[in-house]
């Protein structure tokens, strides 16, 4: 179903493409409103009472694009080693795991999609970074490394029981 906050959410994949322009204004404005889509596409589809298991996966989905593209092109560019591309996808890596876990026992008709703490905190830190990195910033090692906690952390949130889990028919 699009509504405005999908669409929103969508926008962000016409913006990952902004990023092969050179320029680090124009990569600043796709984060920025990447971010800001990010933002607002949620509290729209809460206030406007339009959440739906599509859109629950439509938002991550394209927060990951955006953040897979631009670290790609960061890779190309020789702006990024693998290890701190690597550290900022540890949090996906580790839910991959969960998510492995759960098929192989057996559990992955409990699998909620939803909005996780340690995800939104994430995402918001790669959409920072990002930003640095544009501007040729570069990082210490315990901002990537923070990276891997955060990811830990995420996992933890996703492996506990939740109270509003209801197998997904």
């Amino acid at each position: 179903m699009i509504t405005v906050s999908n669409g929103l959410s969508f926008i962000r994949a016409p913006l990952a493409f902004l990023f092969w322009h050179s320029s680090p204004a124009i990569r600043f404005a796709a984060i920025f409103l990447a971010m800001l889509s990010d933002c607002v596409d949620g509290y729209l589809a809460r206030r406007n009472k339009s959440t739906s298991q599509f859109g629950a996966v439509l938002d991550p989905l394209m927060d990951k694009f955006f953040v897979y593209f631009t670290l790609s092109v960061l890779l190309i560019e020789g702006r990024l080693g693998y290890y701190e591309m690597t550290t900022m996808l540890s949090r996906d890596i580790f839910l991959s795991f969960h998510g492995l876990f759960m098929i192989a026992t057996g559990r992955w008709k409990t699998l909620v999609f939803r909005a996780i703490k340690w995800g939104k905190i994430t995402t918001a830190l790669q959409f920072l970074v990002l930003m640095g990195l544009t501007f040729q910033i570069s990082f210490p090692w315990y901002v990537y490394a923070s990276f891997i906690a955060m990811g830990w952390l995420a996992f933890l949130e996703v492996a506990k029981p939740h109270p509003l889990k209801t197998p997904v028919k």
